[in-house]
């Protein structure tokens, strides 16, 4: 935009009158000419009169963003106060008014000079104000400041030399406005202009407008263009690389239409439509469902219009690949031999009778409901998804790690004869990983359901959904809606990946599920599975299973010889207790495998003889032990006890300790107690407190002291309902001054009226006592039922006390002597 000459000016006064018209979104500088419309009532009588007077001038000030919200809000508000607009305005002349026949008036306006606005004087039926006019920014009244001549021309210069770079790098930019900026001879003026050309927004504006000094606008006006500036420069480069790529598509493309017209000349086979031939006879082929059939033909006739080589064309490629290669109408004739499964069962594990026979019922349902689906006649066949022919809920191996959950579901597909493929859920946050990614977005996959399918080529494998209770949840979804969706006979029918962007029929797939803590599986996915839960195993049932099973495979793994590694059974009880305290035996197997790589060193080395692994050997070869043969306290004293506990990696024992704080107060509870400990605490508390007579305890002792109870291993949380028995056993035994048994450990929870009361985990507990030598166990009286699940041997070696008032507990708990009699 050219600025027009400046015009003289009349002698500068200290406070005048004049009208005032105030603008929305404008910031009118000195020197600017610029087109204003005024609609509002009282703009228009400013307009009106200021066209009567001789001057024509008019103050322009700009409205702040908080009035400009309120005379966009309300259509018929109006500024009412100074306080709505900016005090330092513009003085302008206006050169032309059009009143159009309906509608606002339009103003060609000129600015002056800057002035401040210091009273608002008139607001009916216009807008009159007093204002003082502030002193032009000139390069004398700079150098009077204190500005170097020299900066000042720099600044100017700059100014130029950056228009005349922006003129460049924007080829739109008219030329004869870089003419008027480069020959504008007042900096001041100049500096407008620029603000002006760069649009920029009302505060920014209004601050150019208030600078009284002139370096400084200078700067900031500077620094602006240069902003404005490297944004050209890098349109320009992103523009010039789209160009040379898209330039590049273009000869790409030519040259191979060249191309292909030189190989029909010569009689060569065109690549891209050999392969568009192959998808085509691989169609034919593929004997696909109807949906996904019409489906690849649409998806082919694409890639045969655009090409495989552009980057669409990949991406269609990729998505017929899984089409064509999917299992849609493949399947594996199940094995339903009962017998051959059971053999199966036993020849893979030891033991595990019960967990074996409820598999045996499950392929016998499953083997029934097939057979009476085949009898019907095509007419009398419902469908798939029908209840009749479901197998029913899906079953979940729960139990600690090392169990043989993963492996049993390996078995059961070994005995049906379908393949076998492992999901592991651990976690698993986003539910696109079980329903796929739309083809929307780069590198989308199908989800993990299919991709198993696909690796199985056939529709009914059998898939281990494998740590359920590890899965989670956050803003990408919730995966464990996705798996009730594919565990669901009702639903899983017609399962739509969203990558294949097609129903898929997974009923036909044996789903198996495991999980560690079945407290962490979501309730609604709990509902669809039927849970068989694997204890721990004993020392005689690890004995067997690391002769039968995990010394034979760790001699293959390790590349040796059958006979090359000889343990006695002595030697595997010792590595047993002394190197492994698990519920499973995974961590049985790694130290079996790192003797046979031991052994396996010797024999590199040319030693073929077999090698005979004795008890005194085993620190030597597997390092000090790590565990004590036994846990049990070798000496009893008065206010500790031995309880059971559960865990997800089986059971454990643990102590409660107890004792008196001399002049203390209230009870004082360690250890890292989860809630439902601290509650058994208090209510063991509570109780001693309360029958202290019937238990011979002086009642004073509580008010005179505190209680202190402590479970050792306090970094370890620990929380269950099942220490409330011991906790009652080691009070009583501290205040009684009566060590409690070291041979004896307890587990069950209680009331206050003294009701023992049941709880779970038996095996687990029972077996985890058994190895730390424990000999005799107190358990409530209704979880004797309980005990069937308990191994033989155990049960044989070791003595069961079956309680159901906590009286009956102390009985058999606490060593029997004379008070104040010393502790041995």
């Amino acid at each position: 935009m050219f600025p027009l000459p400046h015009l003289a000016l009349k002698p500068r006064e200290k406070l005048e009158t004049g009208f005032l018209l105030p603008l929305r979104n404008i910031v009118l500088l000195p020197g600017v000419t610029l087109p204003v419309v005024a609609g509002r009532p009282r703009s228009v009588s400013v307009a009106e009169s200021v066209m009567m007077t001789e001057q024509k001038q008019v103050i322009i000030a700009a409205v702040r963003p908080e009035a400009v919200q309120k005379l966009e809000k309300e259509e018929k508000a109006e500024i009412e106060s100074l306080e709505e607009l900016y005090p330092i305005a513009t003085l302008a002349v206006v050169h032309k008014m059009l009143r159009l026949p309906v509608g606002p008036i339009q103003l060609i306006i000129e600015g002056q000079e800057r002035v401040r606005i210091e009273q608002l004087l008139q607001t009916e039926p216009t807008y009159i104000v007093k204002f003082e006019r502030l002193p032009n920014l000139t390069v004398e009244a700079a150098i009077a400041a204190g500005a170097q001549q020299q900066s000042i021309q720099a600044l100017t210069s700059a100014l130029k030399s950056l228009w005349q770079e922006a003129a460049s790098l924007n080829p739109n930019f008219p030329e004869e406005v870089l003419t008027v900026l480069l020959n504008i001879e007042s900096p001041a003026q100049l500096a407008y202009q620029t603000a002006i050309l760069l649009q920029q927004e009302v505060p920014k504006m209004q601050t150019l407008l208030e600078q009284n000094d002139l370096e400084l606008l200078l700067r900031q006006v500077l620094a602006d263009l240069q902003k404005e500036i490297e944004v050209l420069r890098l349109r320009g480069e992103i523009l010039g690389e789209t160009k040379k790529e898209i330039d590049q598509q273009q000869k790409e493309f030519f040259l191979r239409q060249q191309l292909k017209k030189i190989q029909e000349e010569l009689g060569e086979v065109d690549s891209e439509k050999q392969e568009i031939e192959e998808l085509r006879s691989r169609l034919a082929t593929a004997n696909l469902p109807e949906p996904a059939e019409k489906q690849a033909k649409r998806e082919l006739a694409r890639l045969e219009r655009i090409g495989s080589a552009s980057a669409e064309g990949g991406v269609i490629r990729t998505y017929l690949d899984w089409l064509l290669e999917m299992p849609w109408n493949k399947t594996v004739e199940d094995n339903l031999d009962l017998q051959n499964a059971r053999e199966v069962l036993d020849a893979d594990h030891y033991g595990l009778s019960k967990i074996k026979d409820r598999i045996i019922e499950h392929l016998a349902t499953f083997k029934l409901k097939r057979m009476a689906r085949n009898e019907d006649t095509e007419e009398e066949k419902p469908e798939r998804h029908d209840e009749r022919y479901s197998i029913g809920t899906v079953i979940c191996f729960v139990g600690p790690p090392g169990t043989g959950k993963t492996s049993l579901g390996r078995s059961i597909a070994r005995a049906l004869g379908r393949p076998f493929e492992r999901i592991g859920l651990g976690g698993l946050r986003d539910e696109a990983e079980l329903r796929g990614h739309r083809r929307t977005y780069i590198g989308a996959m199908p989800g993990r359901i299919v991709q198993a399918l696909h690796r199985a080529g056939v529709k009914n494998p059998v898939i281990m959904l494998d740590e359920l209770d590890k899965i989670g949840m956050d803003y990408r979804g919730d995966p464990a809606s996705v798996l009730l969706e594919i565990l669901d006979p009702q639903q899983n029918y017609s399962f739509r990946d969203l990558y294949l962007d097609l129903d898929f029929d997974l009923s036909q797939i044996l789903f198996i599920g495991t999980a560690n803590d079945l407290s962490r599986v979501p309730a609604p996915l709990l509902d669809r599975l039927e849970i068989i839960e694997l204890s721990g195993y004993s020392e005689e049932e690890k004995l067997a299973i690391a002769e039968q099973y995990l010394l034979p495979r760790q001699i293959e793994k390790a590349g040796l010889p059958a006979n090359a590694v000889q343990l006695s059974t002595e030697t595997l009880r010792q590595i047993i207790e002394l190197y492994t305290r698990e519920a499973g035996v995974r961590k049985l197997e790694q130290q079996l495998g790192t003797l046979c790589r031991k052994v396996a060193v010797r024999y590199a080395s040319g030693e073929t003889r077999p090698t005979i692994v004795h008890p005194e050997q085993l620190e030597e070869l597997l390092g000090p032990p790590h565990f004590w043969r036994e846990e049990k306290r070798k000496v009893s004293r008065p206010g500790v006890a031995t309880g059971l506990a559960w865990t997800v990696q089986g059971g454990e024992i643990l102590f409660v300790e107890a004792v008196l704080l001399p002049q203390g107060k209230d009870l004082t509870l360690t250890g890292q107690l989860g809630e439902v400990m601290q509650e058994s605490a208090k209510l063991a508390y509570s109780y001693i407190w309360s029958n202290a007579d019937a238990l011979g305890i002086d009642v004073s002792a509580f008010k005179s002291n505190g209680l202190h109870l402590h479970v050792p291993a306090g970094a370890i949380p620990k929380d269950g309902p099942s220490a409330g028995v011991t906790m009652v056993v080691a009070i009583a035994s501290l205040l009684t001054n009566q060590p409690v048994r070291t041979d004896t450990a307890m587990t069950g929870e209680i009331d206050l009226s003294g009701e023992v009361l049941p709880i779970g985990g038996v095996r687990e507990k029972v077996l985890a006592a058994r190895r730390a030598g424990i000999t005799r166990i107190i358990l409530p009286k209704q979880n004797e039922k309980d005990l069937a699940e308990v191994p033989q041997d155990a049960r044989e070696k070791m003595e069961f006390i079956l309680c159901d008032r906590i009286e009956q507990v102390l009985e058999n708990a606490l060593v029997r002597r004379q008070m104040n009699q010393p502790v041995v």
